[in-house]
């Protein structure tokens, strides 16, 4: 008795796209091949193995605090099952952020919930055909889980985007704009709706009002910068790197100045993302009154001047932000459409150079965003 070969896929194995090989017997090994297979042993295992649809992923496999590039892997993983009221995404294209390196050194991402797939940001197609951007923030809203599911983002109970396929609710699943390739659209769901909400939410600035920008070549740090310049903002920005000064300028920025140098005026808000290390410099470059809105501490969150008299005496509003609504990444869309503000690529790369992309950002050399494609 024999298993046709294309009863292959039916009987329990599906190939990655990138699969290179697998165990099957060569007569067995490609489901759109004729040919019958004679091996009653094979066959038996066939029966009684479940049907698991594989894909190329990029995953983080162990927690290493110290050396969080250590867990990361790249190769098959089991592709997203349907289930109702979820959409399954075929990736064209996601981004890298900070968020990744912490899973891998397990802020966030609990030991129990590995391996679990990286990449919080994606474009790509439905399984209708429709070029779609994914918002990343999953419960709460009730939509496609239970109504008191607590707030996540993918890679903390979720499968991420830095795979051939992801699956999320269909709530989450918006159009993306014909304006924007599917690269562009891969970098706003999470740092650059971060900074939209952080600047027009939280920070409440309005045109001709002054910011700074911390820490200027950072995907949030850059997205504000951008932003801010096409919102009619007056952007000062900080880096310790003489060339990412430079190119803050030449995004926008009226003066870009090294971290914790005076400031030629004071400003209405800050948007901070480093910590510990540009706090006191932070609260100091406030006007009475302003804001600093904090949706990062890539520095540690433990400054050691935490200048609340100046706080208190200056009345000024300390603001904490975390990604943002699925409105305002539709808002942000709108707005990256109609203006033709563009986000900022430091680099392009194909999913299986995934660790290039990693190291590249863990080492803080990139000015933007790093994107990888399927």
């Amino acid at each position: 008795m024999g298993v046709r070969a294309d009863d292959a896929g039916v009987w329990g194995w599906q190939p990655s796209s990138r699969a290179g090989g697998s165990n099957l017997p060569s007569c067995c090994r490609a489901p759109w091949q004729e040919g019958v297979c004679h091996r009653g042993l094979w066959f038996r295992r066939l029966l009684v193995e479940p049907i698991v649809k594989v894909m190329f992923a990029v995953y983080a496999a162990r927690i290493d605090r110290d050396e969080p590039l250590s867990g990361l892997e790249l190769g098959e993983r089991p592709a997203p099952e349907a289930r109702p009221g979820w959409s399954t995404v075929n990736v064209k294209a996601a981004s890298l952020n900070h968020h990744d390196l912490w899973s891998l050194r397990g802020v966030g991402l609990a030991e129990d919930k590995l391996p679990m797939i990286l990449g919080c940001d994606a474009a790509g197609v439905d399984e209708d055909g429709n070029e779609v951007v994914l918002h990343s923030v999953i419960g709460q809203s009730g939509h496609g889980v239970g109504p008191k599911e607590p707030r996540s983002i993918l890679t903390e109970r979720y499968q991420g985007t830095f795979a051939e396929q992801v699956a999320v609710p269909t709530w989450n699943v918006l159009p993306k704009p014909k304006e924007l390739s599917f690269e562009e659209a891969a970098c706003l769901p999470t740092a650059w709706l971060t900074a939209y909400r952080m600047l027009f939410t939280n920070a409440g600035v309005r045109p001709g009002d002054s910011v700074l920008v911390q820490g200027a070549g950072g995907g949030v740090a850059t997205a504000a910068i951008v932003l801010g310049k096409a919102a009619g903002l007056r952007v000062f920005a900080t880096s310790r790197d003489e060339a990412k000064r430079k190119r803050a300028l030449e995004l926008g920025a009226v003066e870009a100045v090294e971290s914790g140098a005076r400031l030629p005026q004071r400003v209405d808000a800050v948007i901070e993302t480093v910590g510990a290390a540009t706090w006191s410099h932070s609260v100091k470059s406030l006007k009475p009154g302003g804001t600093l809105v904090i949706s990062g501490a890539t520095s540690g969150d433990r400054p050691s001047h935490a200048e609340l008299t100046r706080i208190f005496f200056l009345e000024l509003k300390v603001v904490g932000s975390t990604m943002g609504t699925k409105d305002e990444l539709e808002d942000l869309l709108s707005f990256c459409a109609a203006t033709g503000v563009r986000p900022v690529i430091d680099e392009v790369l194909p999913m299986d150079r995934a660790r290039e992309g990693f190291e590249r950002m863990e080492s803080g050399e990139q000015f933007g965003k790093i994107v990888l494609t399927n």
